[in-house]
């Protein structure tokens, strides 16, 4: 089969899937589809006390996106186009935002030092964050370091 298979196809089998999940936690929560643009749709699950879904740093939720991953090949064998992104409770976007400010506050510590700071390993999604936000900083650039779950990112400050 080389069918493909849209981003709203997915998503729609991912909301299905978590729909399906809180039931089966017996939580109250809605769960939404966002289209983010054209390639990228996130699957929200909103609601109260959903801390159990999101985990301890987010490794709940990743499992659950791993999960997600799955159930979408098996129902829809195929090439699958575009991203589905999942957020519980708006966890993935505070996230994003205090890394920012953090991956801020170290390029400043690395600008005014001289010395390259070594940020803890961490998933490609929140690496990404860090490349991004400390890449629109003048002065530093980043690298990943390290392999698979050890992989982390250096911001250096750039030679003068």
């Amino acid at each position: 089969m080389s069918d493909t298979v849209s981003v709203e196809k997915q998503a729609e089998i991912v909301q299905e899937f978590l729909e399906g999940l809180v039931e089966a936690f017996g939580y109250e929560a809605t769960v939404g589809i966002d289209e983010i643009d054209d390639e990228t749709s996130e699957v929200q699950v909103n609601g109260e006390d959903l801390g159990l879904l999101v985990g301890p740093r987010g490794a709940t939720l990743q499992a659950i996106h791993d999960l997600s991953r799955t159930v979408v090949q098996r129902a829809e064998p195929g090439t699958h186009e575009g991203r589905v992104r999942i957020d519980v409770a708006g966890y993935r976007q505070r996230r994003r935002e205090a890394l920012e400010r953090f991956t801020q506050k170290l390029a400043e510590e690395a600008l005014s030092s001289g010395v390259a700071q070594v940020l803890e390993p961490m998933s490609a999604a929140d690496r990404k964050v860090v490349h991004d936000t400390a890449n629109e900083i003048d002065g530093v650039h980043t690298t990943s370091e390290g392999e698979d779950a050890r992989r982390h990112v250096v911001i250096v400050p750039d030679a003068d």
